[in-house]
């Protein structure tokens, strides 16, 4: 009996080509959806979407011989994997076809932007000729900030190096060697925002990425900067946007994508803007990039389905581990720990080493893919799982290396990380106490637990009366409640770790009213799931 795969949201017809020529029956209904797609979905054994179908639980439990979701595309967030890896379906993309497309479409939105084609056009197609009214400026040696140098990103760096630009960079994860070798220079965030004429983003969107630009921040911004999004909506605050706009902060912005698509009555009057160019989410529109990725999402699901290849897997591992009841806490030990030291150290740092004792030595090659994707994670425009993130790191210049051993001292199972570099915390060591309990047990050789979870402040500290309770002060007089503590004291006495969880975010002034305490040295947020 033939497979049967649904092709859903105008995919390419080549898709269903080459699925037939495979011998798989492929129905191509683009605009299936609702009440009418759950009836029919539970005959399907694959589904291929793009970004319109939520496959979420209600769908997922509505398709009993489900095997497989392939996404045509990049993105992933309409897709539920937790619930999919649950019910044993794989889910799969294809993270290189649209990247020229999408890298090409913000070097227009630039050019737009720079240029005032938009304007420039509807004003002479309404019979007006207005040169002086539409007088542009060069690109050639204006700085662009790219935040997110993953494979879009570069592609920006690269194609707009070629139109002469300076281009600074912030993306964590990327060494500055490979950066240099891209002829871009890697600064921090507060300085690219600083000296930019343009800001190009290309990250997922986050807690750390969320309204990276804002009324908030706008006095760290470059007077008349110009922003592109063909990333992730709500990157830069919308509801912001146009006030920017109206007091010169911000002297043009470029917009491809919307936290609200399409776009509600709340945009009306920022999409209106004069200084605004916006498109329809067309950053993966071209011809070329949808014929690219149904052909390869094609071939995909159809090795899938015949057991060939798992090519453009997110959950392949996952799947196949999540019967083992001994590899599973493992794997989320060292997912947590990778999130918390990417969190704690500086950015840009290009190695790091890896222990593992005990049980986890056995499977060390895993749960380093799971470590290396809470790592990446936070600042990687791609989706990263435990089959993408060792090409990540590879991609971003991070370089890594395992040991094992039979235990450690103290713990029979055991994950340390170790930091080369100027990082102020340097050796890192965790292991699983019970069920769902995970915890830092060792940070430079200082003992302490601490659980992996909430919202965490860390910091070293002088040993001497006192210096608890000048922080505990400082936390009280902002209305900050310490649900957690953990202390770790130096065999000498002279120095202390000390990390406690409180019950809401912290603000930079929060934080740095505890870093300005006589005492306490490098306090640091770290937020957990």
């Amino acid at each position: 009996m033939a497979y049967k795969v649904l092709l859903l949201d105008g995919i390419d017809p080549n898709c269903k080509d080459i699925l037939e020529s495979r011998g798989i029956q492929a129905d191509l209904e683009p605009k299936l959806a609702g009440d009418e797609l759950l009836a029919r979905i539970k005959d399907y054994d694959g589904i291929v979407v793009r970004s319109a179908t939520k496959v979420n639980e209600t769908l997922l439990k509505a398709a009993p011989n489900l095997k497989v979701v392939g996404r045509a595309g990049v993105g992933v967030d309409n897709i539920d994997i937790p619930m999919a890896t649950k019910m044993g379906v794989l889910v799969m993309n294809t993270p290189d076809g649209n990247t020229i497309s999408t890298a090409e479409h913000t070097c227009g939105l630039l050019m737009s932007l720079a240029r005032n084609i938009p304007n420039a056009v509807n004003s002479l197609k309404n019979g007006a000729w207005d040169r002086k009214k539409y007088t542009g400026s060069e690109l050639s040696n204006k700085v662009l900030g790219i935040v997110g140098l993953g494979k879009i990103g570069s592609g920006v760096a690269e194609r707009m190096l070629a139109f002469g630009m300076n281009v600074v960079a912030y993306d964590p994860f990327t060494t500055h060697e490979r950066a240099e070798e891209m002829g871009v220079k890697l600064v921090d965030i507060e300085e690219l925002l600083a000296v930019s004429d343009f800001v190009t983003v290309h990250t997922p969107l986050t807690e750390k990425t969320k309204g990276l630009v804002s009324r908030a921040n706008a006095a760290k911004l470059k007077k008349g900067v110009r922003l592109v999004n063909c990333a992730r909506g709500g990157i830069f605050d919308e509801g912001d946007l146009l006030g920017l706009l109206e007091d010169g902060t911000v002297g043009g912005v470029a917009l491809d994508v919307y936290s609200v698509e399409p776009p509600d009555a709340s945009f009306e009057a920022l999409l209106k803007h004069p200084n605004v160019v916006c498109t329809p989410h067309l950053g993966a529109s071209t011809e070329e990039a949808q014929e690219k990725v149904a052909v390869q999402i094609a071939h995909q699901i159809a090795d899938t389905l015949e057991l060939k290849n798992f090519k453009g897997t997110l959950n392949g591992k996952a799947i196949a581990l999540s019967t083992n009841k001994e590899v599973q806490p493992f794997l989320k030990l060292a997912e947590k720990l990778g999130d918390f030291v990417a969190q704690v150290v500086p950015d840009n740092t290009d190695f790091l080493e890896i222990e593992y004792y005990g049980k986890c030595a056995q499977h060390g090659e895993v749960l380093t893919d799971s470590l290396l994707k809470g790592y990446l994670t936070n600042y990687s425009e791609e989706s990263v799982n435990l089959i993408s993130a060792r090409y990540l790191a590879d991609f971003r210049g991070l370089k890594f290396k395992e040991t094992t051993s039979k235990a450690s001292k103290t713990y029979s199972d055991l994950i340390r990380v170790k930091i080369q570099g100027k990082s102020k915390f340097k050796d890192f060591a965790a292991t699983q106490f019970g069920e769902n309990d995970y915890r830092i047990v060792e940070i430079d050789g200082f003992g302490i637990e601490l659980a992996l979870k909430g919202i965490i402040v860390l910091y070293k500290n002088i040993d001497k009366p006192g210096m608890l309770a000048a922080v505990s002060a400082e936390m009280s007089k902002r209305d900050v409640n310490i649900a957690a503590l953990s202390l770790g004291r130096s065999a000498k006495g002279l120095e202390a770790i000390t990390a406690f969880r409180v019950d809401r975010k912290l603000n930079k002034d929060e934080l740095k009213a505890i870093d300005d305490v006589d005492g306490v040295d490098f306090a640091h947020y770290v937020e957990m799931a």
